[in-house]
């Protein structure tokens, strides 16, 4: 995991030890509602790298579940269902092409895609039902 906005120059490397099995409700100070959970972090840099660093300190944490260093990836908005397979819209020559896509890794934002789709291929990002295969689109 990466503490990120601490205060220091660089982003602090460190391991989840625990996150905490329940959350609560805290109320921010524009009164917003949040849940939060507690997670307890090793920082795994010398002392010397984050010895500013105190105890109440507002950070961003980054917690990395998965990462690899070559991915090929497309917006989960590209993305939908068709039957029991994963599809997008391809554009191939002006047209929209159905692209049925083996997926793995998903975070929220992107999905690693394992094939079926090559790295510079146009998507249509969300694509709404007036798009079928073979309609003729265009890029905006």
């Amino acid at each position: 995991m990466l503490i990120e906005r601490w205060g220091g120059d660089n982003a602090l490397e460190g391991v989840v030890r625990r996150v905490e099995p329940y959350g609560f409700t805290k109320i921010s100070a524009l009164g917003v509602e949040e849940q939060r959970v507690k997670v307890v972090i090793d920082i795994t840099e010398s002392a010397e790298q984050w010895r500013t660093l105190g105890h109440g300190y507002r950070v961003e944490p980054r917690i990395l579940l998965w990462e690899s260093p070559d991915v090929l990836q497309l917006p989960l908005s590209a993305l939908f269902r068709n039957g029991e397979e994963w599809a997008v819209f391809v554009n191939r020559d002006g047209r929209a092409r159905l692209q049925t896509v083996a997926i793995g890794h998903m975070n929220g934002i992107d999905a690693e895609v394992l094939k079926e789709v090559a790295a510079g291929d146009v998507v249509v990002v969300h694509p709404s039902d007036r798009v079928s295969d073979g309609a003729r689109i265009q890029p905006r």
